[in-house]
């Protein structure tokens, strides 16, 4: 008969292997780190058709180019466009012809729409694990070439997309902001 352990904890910080974020890498127990690229989102279908497949062939040659294990994560982030909505408001309070103050007002309305639907976009990362700094960069360099070959423009993932994507799976997209408690 197997017996439990009774010393599980409760606290998600307790079996996670995560020592740290730093340099668009989290940096595991065992010194390994995850690390990869965020593609930036391309809406093809709006291409002509043979572009749309070229694209598509493209990033499958992507895939069978790369000879390590890799993950492929689609992660949604909360929009912010409250800077965005200040501009309107700030646009349409300087405004005084009543057709132009009636478009902005619609726009307003439109984002707030946006706002109380919690909104989100979606992006990718295809990410790997690596201990070496060299080979590290070696895929980072080659990962965002093959991407540019295939028609997709990318970058190596930030300490602040690795956070989201663990926001993403930890916390069910919840992004977790601890503040000081005041008595």
């Amino acid at each position: 008969m197997l017996k439990m352990s009774s010393n599980r904890s409760k606290y998600t910080s307790d079996f996670v292997p995560v020592k740290s974020i730093a340099n668009g890498m989290i940096v595991l127990d065992t010194n390994e780190k995850v690390t990869g690229v965020k593609i930036f989102p391309r809406n093809i279908f709006i291409l002509e058709e043979d572009a749309v497949y070229s694209i598509i062939n493209n990033l499958r040659n992507v895939y069978n180019m790369i000879d390590y294990e890799f993950w492929i994560i689609a992660a949604d982030r909360p929009v912010d466009i409250n800077a965005y909505l200040s501009q309107l408001q700030l646009l349409y309070n300087s405004q005084t012809n009543p057709v132009k103050r009636k478009l902005i007002i619609d726009d307003i309305n439109k984002a707030n729409m946006f706002t109380n639907n919690n909104v989100v976009d979606t992006e990718f990362y295809l990410l790997f694990k690596e201990k070496d700094m060299e080979k590290i960069q070696k895929r980072i360099r080659n990962l965002m070439q093959y991407l540019a070959n295939a028609g997709l423009q990318s970058k190596q993932t930030s300490n602040d997309d690795l956070r989201i994507i663990l926001d993403n799976f930890l916390n069910g997209g919840q992004t977790t902001t601890f503040g000081t408690v005041i008595a």
